[in-house]
């Protein structure tokens, strides 16, 4: 089997549902393929789904990701149950960790075990999603009674990942794996790793669909893009999940630093600890001509599905980048 190359608008499109109903009419009528929506907090994303559904006709729509914590397997087969009846063969369900920021500060709810958690749930819905009457007892999650009436088609539960161990686990219990944030020269080992865990699955890894949500940016001025990545992505790598994947990823120093500057409370540190190499390594910042080719670099690296998520910036700025990959401006190989 032989996996299409598909672009993505990313939503939600503002906090209200007439941006991202808007965005996602413009997408399909523009030739995108796909709309991916990300779930941290309001609009809620899976509400949203159901509700701008029947605003569609052919795009696929998935989420990248739903965090494990905050709904139950029973919750999330459940709410998959009603999004396959409207979108038939058109809606990816992503899951995943989350961040200690969205969990435990946000919520008040424990990162804990989340390569555990995150496998369990991953199990728990599609067993659901097939009709099988629930009878689960694992390290973090147990059920037991739970039916549901099975889909024809049910929708494929996709897996979020960044490090060894869970892209190897999302690989192996997922039916494909979404990838984040990632410097370019560390893809080819994030795909090693892909193929380890399909393996022990017993599939082709070929066969694993690979998606990325993708920090782009269409500017002539490359300095101020590196400047508004800095500015949202500071944050993030300084929470544990991510801190310890970029120093995977080779950049250790930087990692260090911008836990010291965080803890600190000095921004300026944070922001300077991230160069102006690490960060065209990790966002797709330029011309038209640059991104677009940047997007196919990663379709050629084993990534199927590109989000284009533009860095903040104006409505302009933004609309400006989702321009640059209209389906008569630019098609993957």
């Amino acid at each position: 089997m032989t996996l299409s190359k598909r672009v993505a608008v990313t939503l939600p499109a503002g906090p209200k549902l007439e941006q991202t109903i808007d965005r996602l009419k413009w997408a399909e009528d523009q030739g995108y393929s796909d709309a991916w929506f990300s779930d941290a907090g309001a609009p809620d994303t899976l509400t949203q789904v159901a509700a701008v559904a029947h605003h569609t006709s052919t795009i696929r729509i998935g989420i990248a990701v739903t965090p494990v914590y905050t709904r139950t397997p029973a919750v999330i087969a459940a709410s998959m149950n009603v999004i396959g009846q409207l979108l038939p063969g058109r809606f990816v369900m992503g899951i995943g960790s989350s961040s200690q920021t969205i969990m435990g500060q946000w919520n008040g709810i424990p990162l804990d075990k989340p390569l555990t958690r995150v496998k369990e749930t991953a199990i728990m819905v599609r067993s659901m999603l097939a009709g099988e009457k629930s009878d689960f007892q694992g390290e973090t999650l147990s059920s037991r009674g739970y039916r549901q009436a099975p889909l024809d088609n049910p929708p494929p539960v996709y897996i979020g990942a960044l490090r060894p161990k869970m892209i190897e686990m999302a690989a192996e219990f997922g039916q494909g794996v979404i990838f984040n944030l990632w410097p370019k020269s560390v893809l080819p080992k994030m795909m090693e790793h892909v193929k380890i865990g399909a393996e022990r699955a017993g599939r082709n890894w070929q066969d694993v669909e690979i998606v990325n949500r993708a920090m782009v940016l269409a500017t002539d001025d490359k300095a101020r893009g590196r400047d508004l990545f800095r500015a949202a992505f500071g944050p993030y790598y300084a929470t544990p999940v991510y801190n310890k994947f970029l120093a995977w990823a080779g950049y250790s120093d930087a990692a260090g630093t911008i836990t010291e500057g965080w803890a600190a409370k000095d921004r300026t540190k944070t922001a300077a600890a991230m160069s102006d190499e690490m960060i065209d390594e990790i966002a797709i910042i330029g011309t038209e001509d640059e991104i677009r080719e940047r997007i196919q670099a990663d379709a050629d690296g084993g990534v199927h599905t590109s989000i284009i998520a533009p860095l903040a910036a104006t409505p302009e700025d933004v609309q400006r980048t989702f321009d640059a990959f209209t389906a008569d401006k630019f098609q993957l190989r």
